[in-house]
């Protein structure tokens, strides 16, 4: 078993990767920490509650954090995600409300209770991880791993330099890649290889229950045909933390701009660096094959329990 710990922001690929999460018996989630990014906090933390119920993730604490940016304007992706953060996605309202306390507070404490056992799986804006580090700096020693989606070595998706995880909170991003751990970073050059075929999506009708969260969500990003269709960048994360051999990785040095006017939240990644000075390992590509048989075989057996 490797024990997780989620910091999301839901979002429609925050869905689709905490689906895969439940769908995985090797994984255990000891927590789920919500921040703002595609949609205001109330909004992230109210979804993360209601698939935290959908998918029957049990007791799991659903702890919310930072509502926004730790000096920047609010930057929100409600046009991509709709205004619920779940596109097109119903689910019933949530029977159970989230946890006391703030998610920055539960990264530490749950970290040092349990020392080098836990990975930080961070697929939103890194403010939740950068507060962490901030108030201990041990978290650093104490997280068997980061994992985080976001970045990219070559073009951004929110404007041409940035990826929207790291335009989000870039301060926050800086924080965390200068922390003194290696970052596993899964950026926008594998996570759009990730796509919804119309293969893909008939995989998902027949899921019952599940296919209910799955096909509506893997539509609402854009037109799926046999060739493409939106790609389901979060769970690319998840799936590294199940089977890095997915993902081709290669030691870099990624320096996140802060101050350029129309590079902000670019991740500038050099590859060209002794080993000694990366503070990354970029996945720079993925076996498509591969993920999504691991995503669609812990979805067939996440339908199989949801019925």
């Amino acid at each position: 078993m490797k024990k997780v710990l989620i910091d999301c922001d839901p979002g429609i690929d925050d869905a689709l990767a905490l689906a895969l999460v439940a769908g995985s018996p090797s994984l255990d989630v000891v927590g789920v920490t919500t921040v703002g990014g595609n949609v205001d906090l109330p909004l992230t933390t109210a979804n993360a509650l209601a698939l935290r119920e959908f998918l029957e993730l049990g007791d799991v604490p659903v702890t919310p954090g930072s509502a926004g940016a730790l000096l920047r304007e609010t930057v929100r992706a409600a046009r991509v995600h709709g205004t619920t953060g779940l596109g097109g996605v119903v689910l019933p309202a949530p029977s159970r409300g989230p946890s006391d306390g703030h998610a920055v507070d539960f990264i530490v404490d749950t970290l040092k209770a349990a020392p080098g056992e836990i990975t930080l799986v961070a697929v939103g804006p890194l403010t939740n991880i950068a507060l962490a580090v901030r108030r201990e700096p041990r978290v650093v020693e104490w997280a068997r791993d980061l994992v985080i989606m976001g970045g990219s070595f070559t073009r951004g998706n929110h404007n041409p330099a940035a990826e929207f995880n790291m335009l989000a909170d870039p301060e926050a991003a800086a924080i965390v890649f200068d922390a003194g751990w290696t970052v596993k970073m899964l950026g926008l050059d594998v996570t759009l290889t990730a796509m919804v075929t119309a293969d893909v999506l008939d995989r998902m009708r027949p899921l019952g229950k599940l296919a209910e969260l799955l096909v509506p969500a893997a539509q609402f990003y854009g037109v799926v045909t046999a060739d493409g269709g939106p790609a389901i960048h979060d769970a690319c994360a998840v799936a590294y933390v199940l089977d890095p051999s997915l993902f081709t990785c290669v030691p870099a040095m990624v320096n996140v701009e802060t101050a350029g006017r129309y590079t902000r939240g670019m991740t500038v990644t050099d590859f060209k660096v002794t080993s000694q000075d990366t503070n990354a390992l970029v996945a720079t590509s993925m076996d498509v094959k591969g993920f999504w048989e691991l995503v669609l075989g812990a979805y067939e057996g996440l339908a199989g329990r949801l019925g």
